[in-house]
Formats: structure tokens, C-alpha cells, sequence
């Protein structure tokens, strides 16, 4: 049977409901929220990075260190010496840079905050590494800030915050031998998808081969300055 002219016109003005579901944030969520996870894994870095080169620096430059390495002391109990009381103050801040993103940013976190918090935690104690090692090699404040554009700002930019699948080869070679790849890949997974430790734990490992590497390399390092 043919259909009714009223129903033809019917049919044509029926029109498809689009329905919006986000696994994530909602309709106002935009670049800049997606970014902040990473932003967090990188304040954390780059604050204790310079905090605790500058540091060790002083201590190298006023003679203090020269005059700890002529006693017996090893220079692993040093370094540990140094880690763990610089670490300390690791933890704090970057616990206050978490919990300041989260309860006054009000950055959504859909996985555990106290996740979020360890993982920026080590990544704060690799950084404190990375930051001592660097400062063996420095000869003055300055030519410790001179450091920065070389190891700090490429953690940044090959971390994936721009993706690394539109980077050309060897900028995705360069990205696996920075720490802050695995760490934003950890913080993004907790805030965004929920990931506990089993989600997370490969990301993990990798900075904590980070951190053993550094501390490896900082007591070898320590050796150019000791006189007996």
C-alpha cells in the first residue's frame, strides 16, 4: 500500500537525538585539563631538580663536601645521606603541589589521590637524583641553570603532552630515556582512567630503575672529588 502524503511529511521531520556520554570530565572539560596531569608530574620535577642541585652545589662550593669526603665516610653514605634528607623535603612539596591541584585547581582524579601522591613522590626522589648528579658537573649557580634548558625542558616536551606519535622517529627514541614519559603515562592513567597499582606498575618500575641508575652514577661521580 502506498504510504499517505501525512505520513511521508511525518517521517521527514522526524530528526536523530544525539546523546553525549563522557567516560571523563564533562562538556566543559577542554586541552588545558588534559594536560594537568602532566603539568603536576612536571612543577614536582622541575622544583626539586633545581632545589637540590643548587644545594649539593653550595655544599661542593663552600667546602663542606670536600671536607665530609676526607674522612672515612663512604661515598654511598653520602649520597643516601643527602637523598634522604633532601628527600624529605621532596615529599612535602610534592605533596602540596597534588593535593593544591586537586582540592583548589579542583582537577578531577578518577583513580586513588594517594596514588597520585606516591607517584609524584618518586618521581620527586629521580629528579632529587638527577639534580645532585647534575650539580657535580657544575661549577657555579649559573652554569647550574644552564642545565635546565638541556635536562629539564625536554622532560616536558617528550612527555607526551604533544603526542609522540606525530614526532619524527628519533624524538620518540629520546622520550624513552626521560623519566617524566613514565611518570606522566602513570598520573595520566590514575587521573583519567582509574588505574591502581597493577595498571600503573610497569611506569613504576622504570623510575625506580630511574632512581637506582642516578644513585649508581652519583657515588661514582662523588669519586673525582675525593683526595684520600
Amino acid at each position: 500500500m502506498a504510504n499517505m502524503p501525512g505520513q511521508q511529511r511525518t517521517e521527514q521531520t522526524k530528526t536523530p537525538t544525539i546523546k553525549n556520554s563522557y567516560v571523563y570530565g564533562d562538556g566543559s572539560t577542554t586541552f588545558f585539563t588534559n594536560m594537568m596531569p602532566t603539568m603536576m608530574g612536571f612543577f614536582v620535577f622541575f622544583f626539586v631538580f633545581l632545589i637540590s642541585g643548587m644545594a649539593l652545589l653550595k655544599e661542593r662550593t663552600s667546602g663542606t663536601l670536600t671536607r665530609l669526603l676526607a674522612t672515612p665516610v663512604r661515598r654511598s653514605e653520602i649520597v643516601f645521606g643527602y637523598t634522604i634528607g633532601y628527600g624529605v623535603l621532596a615529599l612535602i612539596q610534592s605533596t602540596i603541589i597534588v593535593l593544591f591541584s586537586v582540592y583548589v585547581l579542583n582537577i578531577e582524579v578518577t583513580g586513588s589521590v594517594m596514588l597520585l601522591i606516591a607517584v609524584s613522590v618518586l618521581l620527586a626522589m629521580v629528579a632529587l637524583a638527577f639534580g645532585l648528579l647534575m650539580s657535580t658537573f657544575a661549577k657555579s649557580e649559573f652554569q647550574m641553570m644552564q642545565f635546565i634548558p638541556v635536562i629539564v625542558i625536554p622532560q616536558i616536551f617528550f612527555s607526551g603532552i604533544i603526542p609522540l606519535a606525530n614526532m619524527a622517529t628519533w624524538a620518540q627514541w629520546l622520550s624513552d630515556i626521560l623519566p617524566m614519559k613514565y611518570a606522566a603515562n602513570a598520573m595520566n592513567d590514575i587521573v583519567f582512567y582509574g588505574s591502581g597499582w597493577s595498571g600503573i606498575m610497569g611506569n613504576v618500575l622504570i623510575l625506580g630503575v630511574f632512581l637506582v641508575v642516578l644513585l649508581g652514577l652519583n657515588i661514582f661521580g662523588l669519586k673525582r672529588y675525593r683526595k684520600v
